[in-house]
């Protein structure tokens, strides 16, 4: 079985080829093909890849090309994670956003927007490629926005493109854990969008744990987001938010300290990376204790900017080891072999969410077997939280509607509206200073 990954020169693709090793069934992953723009990056990451395997029987074949058409043809799974514009314009994101004094994360606010704009026209050529080439593939997209790339996708390829993410799997692992439970024997009832969901409830055993849990100073307060959101805040919610969240409920906050750090986060990375991308060459270096080094590094110093404003201090050991690939290799599980499972996934709505048209994307658990992945029934969100989600997919169909006709007025709309930009003059600030970095835009007239 073939798998193909667009973005396979990407930091994180040796925790996909890694979760492929440890699986030893007879329909498993035989070949692995990576595909990317840069050849270097390329060759780094396929030396990584090589250390991985080398005391595995059987591993995968390992192929690279930068040939977009070859990578995609006779793939039974597609796996995207690109980044178009790399992490240097991610840092442009974030700069000109905070010169205007407002939100440029990856995904949130003008920086996500920024980056949707550019990404969307990039993934929807992917997405007729797919049709084209590997009409029978499914895709499982990791690109962010996960949740507006996704929707951008499923309109050329309907619901054989599924999106995750490996925030909700790490919120559910880590209240599972304060409560005593196997993340594996409880049932996380998470509704929202991508890096914009809430969890109302966890059961173990068909009992709801999670009154528990916000009853309990002590339990609610032991965890990560306990400390980052505050605990009266999360009993006045009633339920347990995404992480990237607290760019939204403590928005200011948020701002001042990315203003006032030495790097963005982008900046930290783009510095980062180009370190071990260049030093990754050198053939008397260990690549793979390399990538293990950096990767430690990445993963403790994630959302350190909104942990420093919240006084949350370090992120514990258990949350350091990723998660996105244990999601990834159990969707291709099911999809391929027929596993029933239960995983949150980015998906169409349907009649999930009835604040929500049945075609937008939205995170929520879904069973996944052979035949797909299907949206569990939901209780509707309350009024704080459907409003919220309905104003973001306002946005994110701005962005759509911008990418698909090149207007630059529906842009200017999409900035607009988002509840973290404050005016229409600043939205317009923002395209103009976006566009002028962002070579990506042109088509924005």
């Amino acid at each position: 079985m073939r798998l193909t990954i667009l973005g396979g020169g990407g930091f994180r693709v040796p925790l996909v080829h890694g979760a492929l090793l440890g699986d030893r069934d007879e329909h498993r992953v035989t070949e692995v093909v990576l595909h990317d723009l840069d050849a270097d990056r390329l060759t780094a990451v396929t030396r990584v890849l090589a250390d991985q395997a080398a005391t595995v029987p059987d591993a995968p074949r390992v192929t690279a090309t930068t040939d977009l058409d070859e990578a995609l043809t006779g793939a039974a799974f597609v796996f995207s994670a690109i980044r178009v514009g790399g992490l240097e314009g991610r840092a442009e994101d974030e700069r000109v956003a905070l010169a205007e004094g407002v939100l440029g994360q990856e995904t949130v606010g003008a920086g996500g927007i920024a980056y949707g704009l550019r990404t969307v026209p990039v993934a929807v050529d992917i997405a007729r490629r797919v049709a084209r080439l590997a009409p029978d593939a499914w895709v499982i997209n990791f690109t962010n926005p996960a949740g507006l790339v996704t929707e951008a996708m499923s309109r050329h390829l309907g619901d054989r493109v599924i999106g995750i993410c490996d925030s909700p799997v790490g919120l559910g692992r880590r209240i599972a854990r304060v409560l005593g439970a196997d993340p594996r024997d409880a049932f996380v009832d998470y509704v929202g969008l991508n890096h914009l969901g809430w969890v109302r409830g966890l059961r173990v055993a068909g009992r709801d744990q999670l009154p528990r849990l916000l009853a309990d100073d002590a339990l609610l307060g032991s965890f990560e987001e306990g400390r980052l959101f505050g605990t009266d805040w999360l009993r006045s919610l009633g339920a347990i938010p995404n992480e990237y969240l607290h760019y939204y409920y403590f928005n200011r906050e948020a701002v001042h300290a990315y203003r006032h750090a030495d790097r963005t986060r982008g900046a930290f990375l783009r510095d980062q990376q180009a370190g071990f991308y260049a030093e990754a060459r050198n053939p008397d270096v260990s690549a793979l204790a390399l990538w293990d080094r950096t990767r430690a590094e990445r993963e403790a110093t994630y959302m350190s900017e909104n942990r420093e404003a919240a006084g949350a201090g370090e992120r514990e050991a258990d949350d350091l080891s990723g998660g996105y690939e244990k999601v990834a290799l159990a969707l291709m599980r099911a999809l391929a072999r027929g596993e029933r499972t239960t995983l949150i996934l980015n998906v169409r709505n349907g009649p999930t969410l009835a604040a929500l048209d049945a075609d937008a994307v939205i995170e929520v658990p879904c069973l996944v077997d052979a035949s797909g992945a299907r949206p569990v029934a939901v209780d509707p969100l309350p009024d704080h939280a459907t409003g919220l989600v309905c104003a973001v997919k306002a946005v994110e169909r701005e962005v759509l509607a911008a990418a698909e006709s090149g207007s630059r007025a529906r842009a200017v709309a999409a900035f607009a509206l988002h509840p973290l930009v404050d005016s229409v003059n600043v939205a317009r600030r923002l395209l103009d200073g976006y566009t002028a970095v962002h070579p990506g835009l042109a088509y924005l007239r």
